[in-house]
């Protein structure tokens, strides 16, 4: 009999309760939280080999990733003399990747009065993402010292997702024997067996080669700044104590990422920076940590390594050596260096938990940080990542029969048609001698605008034609042209009701000082526009326009490019007499209380989720938005990591947050969605092209209800968000933005929701309220 048929063999065994026998013994419940102990005040851990080790009270199981090779979980327990027991057999709870594999392991000794233990392995497949029960005879042991059981091991775990389900010492119906009887009918079962233990025991004896161990890529600003996680997904903040910054939503500190690197700018040698390494085994695997720096001649700093045993990391032993004791010596340039752990004394090198730099005398710049293997290591390569190639295909020509000048700058509140033109920010857009110069500092969520109407302009009779914009300097912004609400009414939500966007560059000449947009190329109703926006800015480098206007043709030899589909922009529910609450993440302490408040209204309601945290256990927002799930409301996308993502530098980047976003969701909760929402509502033509490439026909959405928690929620008049609820309905407004980050803002909603039922319209899920023909019936 073969492996495969063993395993099955294993779900399905038989339990009983004999009535001359006591209940089985509880190895672990997984129900200690904080200890890293089980019920015998002995450990069960990953020794931080695993991502995500965390375990959950009420279904007492343990969840974790199995991230390497040499992932592995153990649990001990008083040494148990099983001889003259009806105590046969192991059995537990098992999840983890479909088809999966694993080896267990049972650690016994000659007896019990013995430290010295020795390792007995059985290697298991058949696993799958569905939970199982598992009964494993421990007569399968060969070799084993029944009378001094200690311990169990689950490793060579299969990269992935695993969940183990409290564990026992049981008995089995049957004698355990009856299985090599039972496997005599099978040729070789004997010998595969042990062919698989012996293949097992020497591959232990042969380790698979080293690899360094990532703690951080620095591939994300808002990963590190906003989620205050490192590449694992651990803590890593800098408490704010480096240098301040203004303008920016994703950090309030100098920790500034670029090009996979973190510039550290302190404010005075109070300042430090650290990042937690999750409890990692690192003895006789890896010899100490890496990375390039970069800093000006003379800087010193400090570094400080913490380990504890508990691996709570709540009284850490932290050891620290200057950078002059480690013989680092800067020059400006970027260089690699080492942090030899044998220069840490008293280090427990079994349970890592913290490194910290502090004591900065200058700045510095730190590449990707990783464990090295051995004495001696290299800078760590960052995998390549490959632009998105996009279309550059080039369409025909038309001929437009009029032309239309718009904007000159000739005023400072008008434009040449008399209509108004301005800015978010008058810091950001200045007009002098006849242009306007427009530089966000890379803040991508400020936009300038300049209107054709007041209210409605139909502008098909021009649609044949293009806008031309005369510019100079950085063409990486996005131009859009805005359309009214089907009443064109300034009066009701929303408006703008909708708008569509095109990436400038595409459509600019080769010597950077003219754009030529189809006006076909805006996808909206133009027989409702309102003007035209200028938005989505994402580099610091300044632009300057000089002249707007549409005219019927382009110059000769102008090639015009493709229309890129972008995403549909919603800012209201197409249903007639419908409402929708759509809630974006918050702090997890307050997630329970909002399933509670929605329940009690009896409403559904859609989430829009940040991926990272539900890969951490810790926050419990998977197992919450599972209950949601199953309770019938909507979960979306809502980024990876949450940064204003037309702001990111490149496609690729825009690219990395929609894919782990959706991985993180499909992972995690088992779904997938058509529907995002922009963290800060930050909209571009980048970030809907590559949304609508990746998910095809998807909806980009918005809101037209906003209590506004972020000005709010936390200010001497906090009541003022029901005030902003209030009036946003009574103008119409149908579709809600808010989080669930703030103590007040979780106290208003059973008012919101009052206030929306109080309209009459029939509240419901933001895919309900689409008249999406997937959504659930009503």
């Amino acid at each position: 009999m073969n492996l495969i048929i063993l395993q099955l063999l294993f779900i399905t065994w038989p339990r009983i309760a004999l009535s001359n026998c006591t209940s089985d013994i509880a190895i672990d419940a997984y129900q200690d939280r904080v200890s890293k102990k089980n019920k015998w005040h002995l450990y069960t851990f990953d020794d931080g080999t695993t991502s995500g080790f965390t375990r959950v009270l009420s279904t007492k199981k343990v969840f974790f990733e199995a991230i390497s090779a040499r992932s592995y979980v153990f649990t001990e327990f008083p040494c148990q003399n099983l001889t003259d027991t009806s105590y046969d057999a192991l059995t537990f709870s098992l999840r983890g990747p479909e088809n999966a594999s694993y080896v267990l392991e049972l650690q016994t000794s000659a007896s019990c009065s013995t430290k010295e233990y020795a390792s007995n392995f059985i290697s298991l497949t058949g696993v799958t993402s569905v939970t199982q029960n598992f009964t494993i005879p421990l007569s399968l042991f060969e070799g084993a010292n029944l009378e001094a059981i200690k311990s169990i091991v689950f490793q060579d775990l299969t990269l992935g997702d695993w969940e183990i389900g409290e564990t026992e010492l049981s008995r089995t119906e049957t004698p355990a024997h009856s299985i090599s009887r039972e496997a005599q009918d099978s040729s070789n079962s004997i010998n595969s067996l042990s062919s698989t233990i012996t293949q097992q025991i020497l591959r232990r004896q042969n380790p698979e080669p080293c690899e360094p161990h990532l703690i951080d890529d620095f591939a994300s600003q808002s990963r590190l700044t906003f989620l205050f996680y490192n590449a694992k997904l651990f803590p890593s903040s800098d408490d704010g104590t480096m240098k301040p910054v203004t303008g920016r939503v994703d950090t309030q500190t100098s920790v500034i990422v670029a090009d996979n690197h973190v510039t550290l700018t302190p404010v005075n040698d109070k300042s430090y920076w650290f990042t937690q390494l999750g409890c990692l085994k690192a003895t006789n695997t890896w010899g100490g940590i890496g990375m390039t720096i970069k800093a000006a001649r003379g800087t010193t700093l400090r570094l400080e390594i913490g380990s504890d045993p508990t691996c709570t990391n709540t009284n850490p032993k932290n050891v620290a050596v200057s950078s002059t004791q480690l013989g680092w010596n800067f020059d400006g340039t970027e260089k690699y260096y080492q942090i030899p752990f044998s220069k840490f004394p008293g280090l427990d090198t079994d349970h890592l938990v913290t490194l910290l730099f502090s004591e900065m005398s200058k700045p510095v710049t730190l590449g990707p940080i990783a464990l090295y293997c051995g004495t001696s290591g290299s800078a760590y390569t960052i995998p390549m990542i490959t632009e998105p190639v996009e279309s550059d295909e080039k369409i025909p020509t038309t001929k437009g029969q009029s032309v239309l000048l718009i904007d000159t700058f000739m005023n400072k509140d008008s434009n040449s048609l008399g209509f108004y033109h301005g800015g978010d920010d008058s810091v950001a857009a200045t007009i002098a001698n006849s242009r306007l110069t427009i530089n966000t500092k890379g803040n991508a969520d400020l936009s300038w605008y300049t209107q054709v109407a007041n209210g409605c302009r139909d502008l098909t009779p021009l649609q044949d034609g293009y806008l031309h914009i005369a510019y100079s300097g950085s063409n990486a912004f996005t131009v859009a042209l805005q359309q009214h609400n089907p009443t064109c009414n300034d009066k009701i939500r929303p408006i703008p009701f909708t708008w569509d966007s095109v990436e400038a560059s595409r459509y600019s000449n080769s010597a950077k000082s003219d754009i030529y947009v189809p006006l076909t190329h805006f996808n909206i109703d133009r027989t409702k526009s309102i003007g035209f926006g200028f938005q989505g800015f994402y580099t610091s480098n300044p632009t300057t326009l000089s002249k707007i206007e549409i005219v019927s043709s382009v110059p000769s030899g102008f090639l015009v490019p493709s229309k890129l589909p972008t995403a549909s922009l919603v800012f209201s529910c197409t249903r007639p007499n419908s409402f929708a609450f759509a809630i974006d993440d918050g702090e997890p302490k307050f997630a329970q209380r909002i399933v509670s408040t929605v329940a009690e209204a009896g409403i559904k309601v859609t989430f829009f989720t940040v991926g990272a945290p539900l890969l951490d256990p810790s926050t419990n927002l998977t197992n919450v938005y599972k209950g949601m799930l199953d309770s019938g409301h909507q979960v979306a996308y809502h980024s990876y990591t949450h940064p204003p993502m037309e702001g990111l530098p490149s496609l690729a980047a825009i690219d990395w947050e929609l894919n782990n976003d959706i991985d993180a969701v499909k992972k995690t909760l088992g779904i997938t969605s058509t529907y995002f929402r922009p963290p800060f509502g930050t909209e571009g033509a980048r970030v809907r092209q590559r949304l609508e490439s990746i998910i095809p026909g998807s909806k980009f959405v918005m809101w037209s209800v906003d209590v506004q928690d972020y000005l709010w929620a936390q200010s001497p008049t906090p009541e003022n968000q029901i005030t902003n609820f209030e009036n946003d309905v009574k103008l119409g407004g149908n579709l809600v933005v808010m989080h669930y980050l703030y103590e007040t803002t979780v106290n208003y909603l059973p008012r919101f929701i009052a206030i929306a039922k109080s309209t009459g319209k029939q509240l419901m899920r933001v895919d309900q309220c689409m008249e999406d023909p997937n959504a659930p019936p009503l």
